[in-house]
């Protein structure tokens, strides 16, 4: 298995007096000690209008961090396609990409939160479309070696060719969210990487990893294991008092965001909302515990067909994300 992280990040930091901008610099620090430490790669969330400065500069963030690591590939997680000019989101991400030596993974999605939507004017009956139209113009940006014009339902362009090029050929990995048995073969369909949520369990995590795998072969393609990636919340405790309070913690944070996604008088929905009623779903999917506790599950997943773990370090704890690298991720490294 190989390990990389997951997770958010807010401008303001949990230590009272620090200035705005300090929890972005506590970001920074904390992935360059995990680029040291030997994890693959950071995905980095997306979201907008929260009230507690949730990073919404993806890739401003992640260019920081691209300079200042050096083997870490730099990821979304994802980038919200119905609410960014498809052509500018390409030029950017290409100079991400360029910069960091090739080491971008873009992930994109259709969102989920009902204040995002009505926050930018977006009906979310639109997203589909949206995100279609979109992703056809990034990669024809991307690829197009003459100027082309574009004319759709939400986005026009006449005679361009996007700059600079990416480093990564024909473009940088693009990766989608997907639970579904019509959203897997949409990824299957695109050529995309496929991210599986923190909240599923190892049976159901098998189930749609084989639904992939099934998806790619059948469209004539050599499966890679690799091109799946399993998010989980992670949390090395000290003893079984440290453990509880993060799986509070944990909690808290969960429903902090359904109440931000959720649209009044709505049940379901995808990602964390199709969980919300589910209080225990997400304690039991989770990683947390001591050593043992958590390498029991990752066994579980990886006998599920997990072989690329994203760990959500919920509180940005120095000493889990310490103690997962020289405790844990030994014992499930890829043989060299």
């Amino acid at each position: 298995m190989i390990f990389g992280l997951f997770g958010g990040a807010q401008a303001n930091s949990s230590n009272l007096g620090d200035g705005v901008g300090q929890g972005f610099r506590d970001y920074i620090e904390f992935h360059v000690e995990a680029d040291a430490l030997g994890y693959h790669s950071a995905f980095l969330v997306e979201h907008h209008f929260t009230g507690w400065t949730q990073v919404s500069a993806t890739l401003n963030l992640l260019t920081w961090l691209a300079a200042r690591t050096k083997t870490l590939r730099i990821g979304t997680a994802v980038m919200v396609l119905p609410w960014h000019n498809p052509v500018l989101l390409a030029e950017q991400a290409a100079t991400l990409d360029l910069l960091s030596g090739g080491r971008l993974d873009l992930g994109i999605g259709k969102g989920y939160r009902h204040t995002e939507f009505t926050g930018f004017c977006v009906p979310a009956s639109e997203a589909e479309a949206r995100f279609d139209e979109a992703l056809d113009v990034i990669i024809k940006a991307w690829t197009s070696t003459e100027r082309f014009s574009h004319h759709g339902r939400f986005w026009n362009f006449e005679n361009i060719i996007v700059e600079p090029p990416t480093a990564q050929k024909p473009h940088p990995p693009l990766w989608m969210a997907a639970g579904s048995d019509e959203s897997i073969r949409k990824v299957a369909n695109l050529g995309c990487n496929l991210l599986l949520d923190q909240f599923a369990q190892p049976d159901v995590i098998g189930e749609r990893i084989a639904r992939f795998r099934a998806e790619v072969e059948a469209r004539g393609r050599v499966f890679d294991p690799m091109s799946v990636a399993v998010a989980r919340d992670v949390y090395v405790a000290r003893d079984a008092a440290d453990k509880q309070a993060a799986q509070e913690r944990n909690a808290r944070m969960r429903q902090r965001t359904i109440d931000a996604a959720r649209a009044p008088g709505q049940t379901g929905g995808s990602h964390v909302l199709s969980y919300a009623e589910s209080a225990s779903g997400n304690e039991a999917a989770a990683l947390y515990g001591n050593p043992d506790e958590i390498a029991r599950k990752l066994e579980t997943l990886r006998a599920a067909g997990v072989h690329y773990l994203l760990a959500n370090m919920g509180g940005g704890s120095r000493e889990s994300l310490r103690r997962f690298a020289r405790e844990i991720v030994p014992g499930f490294a890829v043989a060299s």
